[in-house]
């Protein structure tokens, strides 16, 4: 893939004025910047169709087109594909501040006033404010080069307020786009809009298509997170089987890692039979070469078992499982696990209050980074490695500017928090019962 990629840039002539730079490149030799965009755009789909090798070009090329379209004459964007090719870029993950440019030198008229401000609000974070504006717009550019791009940022700006609208305008993106970073960033945040808007059917849809084209996308762990939340939020007998058939498009580690999602976030939930359900399909694809991968199975089984009958077993279960076998959150989860399971079964105490569980040790300094890539706790997610700085991280596109999607966990375990309040509720139904026995 890479050779293809350096075969392509070297016939382009993009080789030369790139390494000459902008201020030296001159005449013939300078590529016009729409030249340089169609070169980035096959870089980042190779890159979500599985050639990670890429990342750094693309890295790379950003940095040259920016200089590009900085050094180019005014004139240049009479050519409306330079036009195109400017927005295209800031829409890639380029600099904001070379739109901001670019706009301010405009005295021809050349760029459409109201995609330049509408990118511009989005990207300051100010999402929701371009909604009405780039709705009234964006129609006028559907069979055009930004379209989908366009179509794209508006459904980020209005996916908190509208997902099932904002679902038809990432349909829009992701059908003029086939097989680019366009469609696999709108199919992955459909799946997310789905299960937040409560229509699974459609959400298991856009799983299989992602399932089928993109899962070596450095994104698919992205995936994989809002798979499992729709997967755990509305699973019953026939959504069994959906989530079969998207899981067969994966080997069996991508698979185990998926189950283990799914009963690790069940367990939180409070759904034991789902939780026992994927504990055991996990145990069965871990086979002899995974004993970790075993040892968390159990571990999210035993987890679901706590608000049972059987808290004693599941507590001791819990007990047993050596720390070093354990990512620090689900080490932290394991001490909530057990301080539920100890205010659970013990005496109550008069009148007193004092059931809720005892505190949580903090977590470590510096450990908030580890946590962020280990949803299933596993540590070895075959969905792909977490970026270790922030140059070797792809691109996002476009970007995701003024969005409230997060991929990123936040600072607290959100899960943990809620198996916590799921706990104490649990004792406090129990006080109530004991006091109403006692009167």
């Amino acid at each position: 893939m890479l050779k293809r990629l350096c075969t392509i840039l070297a016939a382009s002539a993009l080789a030369a004025p790139l390494a000459l730079g902008p201020a030296r490149a001159s005449g013939k030799e300078e590529l016009t910047p729409y030249k340089m965009i169609r070169s980035l755009q096959y870089v980042q789909d190779s890159v979500v169709l599985g050639d990670h090798s890429a990342i750094e070009m693309q890295r790379f090329m950003l940095g040259a087109i920016d200089e590009r379209l900085r050094a180019a004459d005014p004139s240049a964007f009479r050519d409306p594909r330079n036009v195109d090719a400017a927005l295209v870029y800031v829409m890639s993950g380029g600099n904001p501040a070379t739109l901001d440019l670019l706009a301010d030198r405009d005295i021809e008229g050349n760029f459409d006033s109201r995609v330049t401000e509408a990118l511009r609000h989005y990207l300051n974070g100010k999402g929701p404010l371009i909604v009405e504006n780039l709705t009234k717009a964006a129609p006028e550019y559907k069979n055009s080069r930004i379209g989908p791009y366009l179509f794209l940022i508006l459904g980020n700006a209005m996916s908190q307020q509208d997902p099932v609208e904002a679902m038809k305008h990432y349909d829009w993106a992701r059908l003029t786009a086939p097989g680019t970073i366009i469609e696999e960033a709108a199919l992955r945040r459909s799946v997310s809009l789905a299960a937040r808007a409560g229509l699974p059917e459609k959400g298991f849809r856009y799983a299989l298509n992602y399932a089928r084209r993109y899962l070596t996308s450095p994104y698919a762990s992205q995936f994989a997170d809002v798979f499992v939340e729709l997967a755990v939020a509305h699973f019953d007998e026939a959504a069994d089987g959906r989530v079969s058939e998207i899981l067969s498009f994966m080997d069996s580690a991508r698979q185990r890692e998926v189950y283990l999602r799914v009963a690790r976030r069940a367990a939180i939930a409070g759904n034991q039979a789902l939780a026992r359900l994927a504990s055991r399909r996990a145990e069965e694809l871990a086979g002899d070469d995974s004993s970790r991968s075993q040892v968390l199975a159990s571990f999210y089984e035993g987890l679901a078992a706590v608000p049972s009958a059987d808290v004693f077993s599941a507590a001791e279960a819990l007990e047993a499982i050596p720390d070093e076998k354990l990512s620090p959150r689900d080490r932290a989860l394991r001490e909530a696990a057990k301080a539920v399971a100890d205010a659970v079964v013990r005496p109550p105490l008069g009148e007193s209050p004092a059931q809720a569980p005892g505190p949580i040790a903090e977590r470590p300094a510096g450990e908030q980074s580890e946590l962020v890539a280990e949803e299933s706790g596993s540590g070895m997610s075959p969905f792909g490695q977490p970026f270790e700085g922030s140059s070797d991280r792809p691109t996002e596109m476009p970007a995701e500017a003024g969005t409230a999607e997060a991929d990123i966990a936040a600072p607290g375990d959100p899960v943990l928090e809620g198996f916590l309040a799921s706990g104490r509720s649990k004792i406090d139904e129990i006080d109530a019962l004991l006091k109403r026995e006692g009167q």
